[in-house]
């Protein structure tokens, strides 16, 4: 809630105890996770959120392996492969030769997958545009910094999930 002088009625209290905050960010996540699904779900071919997070590991590391797969998205490497397996069914991703280790088996996106996350990606970002565009400049402004600083944040001290009580 903004006061009439313009501040935030939760600004004094936020250094203190960030645990308010962090709920407010954790629903507003929440709320663009579902914005990203919805706008993912719309495209051209429908994913899901595993699959895509799978194309889009093999996109940022062109030269990654069944096994690099399995580790960047944190899961066993027979799942990797029957990930791997549906999306290449589906024309996707390949699978090829490694160039300079014959024993071992790249993981590629095809031009069709190149173009679905592609899709993805026009649609995420026009259902985030609509959300920003009722926003006001400063306020656009001031999320833009927070992430900033968020992700400057997060570079700093790797993420620690919270231990039990």
């Amino acid at each position: 809630m903004t006061l009439p002088g313009g501040a935030d009625d939760r600004a004094a209290g936020s250094a203190d105890d960030p645990s308010a905050d962090a709920q407010e960010i954790a629903d507003a996540v929440e709320r663009l996770t579902d914005l990203w699904f919805v706008a993912a779900q719309e495209a051209t071919v429908r994913l899901s959120l595993h699959q895509l997070r799978a194309l889009r590991a093999v996109e940022t590391a062109p030269e990654v392996n069944l096994t690099g797969l399995a580790a960047r998205m944190d899961i066993g490497i027979p799942t990797a492969s029957r990930l791997c397996d549906r999306l290449e069914a589906a024309g996707l991703l390949e699978r090829a030769l490694h160039p300079r280790n014959r024993r071992e088996l790249q993981l590629r996106l095809t031009g069709q997958g190149r173009r679905v996350l592609g899709d993805v990606a026009r649609r995420r970002t026009q259902a985030l545009a609509g959300v920003l565009t009722t926003m006001e400049p400063a306020e656009r402004s001031a999320l833009i910094r927070g992430m900033k600083a968020f992700l400057s944040a997060q570079g700093e001290a790797p993420f620690q999930p919270p231990r039990a009580p």
